[in-house]
């Protein structure tokens, strides 16, 4: 298990007044999955409405209109992902710096991206995150976390969804 620096990121040494019986070994891997998890929800959210707001093209509003739909869809995820952080006794994310901190997915801060790189960028991400989540789901499944494990099953489905509709924009491109 990788120790974490900060005493703001530790699991509580009891899990009195926690809803949850996980070892607090088990919270803080956990937790520590969740933050980055969250970290990369955050990122792919920005860039899918970074990429929405500059779309342009003959496909302007097609293109408009999904990425705006699929932000709304990973933002959803975000205030899922913190509270079941803080439901077992650990805690999340506190600011941006924090995000920048725990993202592994890069930002794209390109002047002009094409249409056709957006969607190719956005679902290569969106395959990242499903590795991620189930690198997740892994952890939460060794510490028999299934309530956790439950969610990030939907989240999987979701972003192999987004990741579907993307490639076949972009196969068809």
């Amino acid at each position: 298990m990788k120790s974490t620096s900060t005493a703001a990121t530790a699991a509580p040494k009891n899990n009195r007044g926690v809803g949850t019986d996980l070892a607090p070994e088990a919270v803080s891997e956990i937790c520590e999955s969740l933050r980055a998890l969250l970290a990369d929800a955050f990122t792919l959210h920005l860039k899918t409405k970074n990429f929405h707001w500059h779309m342009t093209g003959r496909h302007f509003r097609d293109y408009h209109l999904l990425l705006d739909e699929q932000a709304d869809q990973i933002f959803a995820m975000t205030d899922d992902v913190a509270e079941r952080a803080r439901k077992i006794g650990g805690t999340t994310l506190r600011s941006v710096g924090d995000i920048v901190r725990h993202q592994r997915l890069r930002d794209n801060d390109e002047e002009h991206v094409t249409p056709n790189g957006m969607l190719m960028e956005l679902r290569q991400d969106n395959v990242q995150l499903s590795r991620f989540l189930r690198a997740t789901h892994a952890v939460c499944d060794k510490h028999r976390d299934v309530a956790s494990a439950s969610l990030i099953e939907n989240w999987i489905d979701q972003t192999e969804r987004r990741t579907w509709f993307l490639a076949e924009i972009v196969e068809e491109s």
